[in-house]
Formats: C-alpha cells, sequence, structure tokens
C-alpha cells in the first residue's frame, strides 16, 4: 500500500492540467538557440547546456564533463563571444530574432493556430513554451524543428525535451512531430528562388557551394539519415535550378573536436579554391532555416576572408530564406500535411 506521504509525493511529481479544455491546435517551432548576450558568462552558460546534451557530444559523462568545465568552456566561451559580438544586432541574437520572425509570419499563415517559438538551448525554452500552450488551451501539438534534414542530434534532441517535459504532464496533448521537409517541393523551390535572386541582383558567381552543417562520420555509420538528406535536398535545388554535375558543389562545416566529420570540409575546400585562383564563389547554407553564427560569422565572414587570402577573388553568402514569404508557406505546408488540414481557400 501507498502511505499518503508517499501518495502525495508521487502526485507533486507531475504537472496538474490546467482548467481550459484542450481543444486548440498549436505549433511549436524550434531552433537551436543562443546565448542570451554576446559576453563570456552567457556564452558559458550555452554552450554548457548544448554540450552537455548527450545527443550532441555522446562520450561517457565521467570522461567529457571534466574535459567540458576544466578546458572547454574557460577556453573558448571568450572567443565565441567576440564571434557573437560580430554579428549582434539591436534585437540581440539575429537566430533568435529571425526565429521569432519566421513565427509570427507563419502564425498569419495559419489563423486559427496557436503558434510559438522555442529554442533547443537557451531561451525560451522548450518547457516554459510547453507549457505556456498548455495553459492557453493547446491539445493538439505539433512539433516542428527548423532543421531540414533529421539528425538524432538536432531533431532527435528536440524529441527528447518535449518528451521530457511531457513525462510531468498528468493530462498529455495529441503530439505530433515533423521529422524532416529536405526535399519538400515548396521549400526546394523557395531555396532555389533565393539563390536565383542572388543571381538577378549580383550575377553569377563563378562556382555554386551548398554548405551543410557537419556531424560525426560514425553518426552516419551508426543509421543517421542525415548525410543522405543533406545530399538528396542539395540535389533537389540543383535539379530546380537546371544545374548538372560540376556546377555545384557540396560541403560541411563547423565541425568541432578531432575526430573525422563528413567530408569535404568547407574551409577546406574554400582554401584549395582559392590557392585555384576559382575566381568568385557563392555559398548558400540549406541547412540553416534562419541566419545565425554558422552563416553570417563562420561562412560570411571568416571563410570569406580566408578564400580571398588564399587567392580567391571574393565569396557571396547567399541568406538564408529567413522570414521570406516562400519560406513560410512551405513552413505552412509541411504544417497542413502533418495536420491533415484543408489548403488555404478549400473546404474541410
Amino acid at each position: 500500500m501507498f502511505s499518503p506521504t508517499g501518495a502525495h509525493r508521487m502526485h507533486t511529481a507531475f504537472r496538474p492540467a490546467p482548467d481550459r479544455p484542450g481543444d486548440r491546435t498549436g505549433v511549436l517551432l524550434v531552433n537551436l538557440g543562443t546565448p542570451d548576450a554576446p559576453t563570456p558568462a552567457a556564452v558559458r552558460r550555452y554552450l554548457a547546456e548544448f554540450l552537455h546534451d548527450h545527443r550532441v557530444v555522446d562520450l561517457t559523462r565521467w570522461l567529457w564533463c571534466p574535459v567540458l568545465h576544466g578546458i572547454i568552456l574557460p577556453l573558448r566561451s571568450p572567443k565565441v563571444a567576440k564571434a557573437y559580438a560580430s554579428i549582434w544586432t539591436a534585437d540581440g541574437s539575429p537566430l533568435l530574432a529571425g526565429t521569432k520572425r519566421v513565427g509570427a509570419a507563419l502564425a498569419e499563415a495559419l489563423p486559427g493556430i496557436d503558434v510559438r517559438v522555442a529554442m533547443r538551448y537557451g531561451q525560451p525554452s522548450v518547457p516554459s513554451v510547453m507549457q505556456a500552450m498548455d495553459e492557453a488551451g493547446v491539445g493538439r501539438l505539433l512539433v516542428l524543428p527548423l532543421y531540414p534534414q533529421y539528425s538524432a542530434s538536432t531533431s532527435a534532441s528536440v524529441h527528447d525535451a518535449v518528451m521530457r517535459e511531457l513525462l510531468r504532464w498528468r493530462r498529455q496533448p495529441e503530439v505530433h512531430f515533423v521529422q524532416d521537409y529536405h526535399c519538400d517541393p515548396a521549400w526546394v523551390r523557395a531555396v532555389a528562388e533565393s539563390i536565383r535572386a542572388h543571381w538577378a541582383a549580383n550575377g553569377r558567381g563563378d562556382r555554386l557551394l551548398m554548405s551543410f552543417h557537419g556531424i560525426p562520420q560514425r553518426f552516419v555509420r551508426g543509421g543517421d539519415p542525415y548525410q543522405a538528406q543533406c545530399e538528396a535536398g542539395a540535389r533537389a535545388i540543383a535539379a530546380e535550378l537546371g544545374l548538372g554535375d560540376g556546377e555545384w558543389w557540396l560541403t560541411f562545416q563547423s565541425r568541432f573536436g578531432r575526430e573525422p566529420w563528413l567530408q569535404p570540409y568547407t574551409d577546406k575546400t574554400l582554401e584549395q579554391w582559392g590557392r585555384e585562383k576559382a575566381g568568385t564563389v557563392d555559398v548558400v547554407c540549406p541547412g540553416f532555416a534562419v541566419d545565425c553564427l554558422e552563416t553570417l560569422e563562420e561562412i560570411a565572414e571568416q571563410n570569406a576572408h580566408a578564400y580571398v587570402e588564399a587567392g580567391g577573388t571574393a565569396l557571396r553568402y547567399i541568406p538564408c530564406l529567413n522570414d521570406t514569404p516562400a519560406h513560410v508557406a512551405a513552413l505552412a505546408g509541411v504544417v497542413r500535411r502533418a495536420l491533415a488540414l484543408p489548403a488555404p481557400g478549400v473546404a474541410a
């Protein structure tokens, strides 16, 4: 038998259900995250949460935690803070501000749907936004990670965060997850059109490079579909542009640590092209929904400088889709299909 005291402890482990009926449909847009400020202290807090995620770094904790807290965070936080400071805006973090704009535009495109934005790491957190949606009466929830390609280190981590929060809830909503949208026709067209618009405004560069965030090679060997989805999405974008083999290239950026990551590497490729005097290179990053540190600082600043230093003419970065109408329309289509909602102007 349970004692009254034990029963009370068991009961308070759960989050009580709100009084409102859960009859609303909600969409939770989740992006990676960002520090609260471009300072070493804020960056250290952010990196500690990010790099503690076992989906991101799957080393045993007894080995990883001393290295993380004793070496990596003290050394990297000031350097990363300077990188964030170089892209920080009057609205704060470009990633957070841009994701909020996407969320607001998507809410306009989906009347009657409660659309909210959360960050997997940092604020607004997944648990806090989910709790607010629950209190607003959301009983049907679609989780849309803003990662076109699935990876355990990104999409699955969002799944973990959502389910971990739901473990505390007495009454749970009906939950749906979008796994990926890397070959969604509307998304492919949106990326292709952004490249065409860049070419129309600036002329076509000598080479087109599609750079995706990298992951360790062993993740793919373990069954992660990320590399295959990057390649499939890049081929679809190239086909939409009418490009054949040898007219575009795919690389992987943002590696961390010493183990082999997916190749070819973006920075090494650009350095080689610079030595070859490859001319003007246009770079697009289809794996990023919103501009962030990895696009604005790593590609448009670091790699652009390194390419010219190596002998190249210029590197021109093509911005992410951000809150462009084509991107918002593509995401709205993903939501409607996932929730079996009628298209605009079509009766249910």
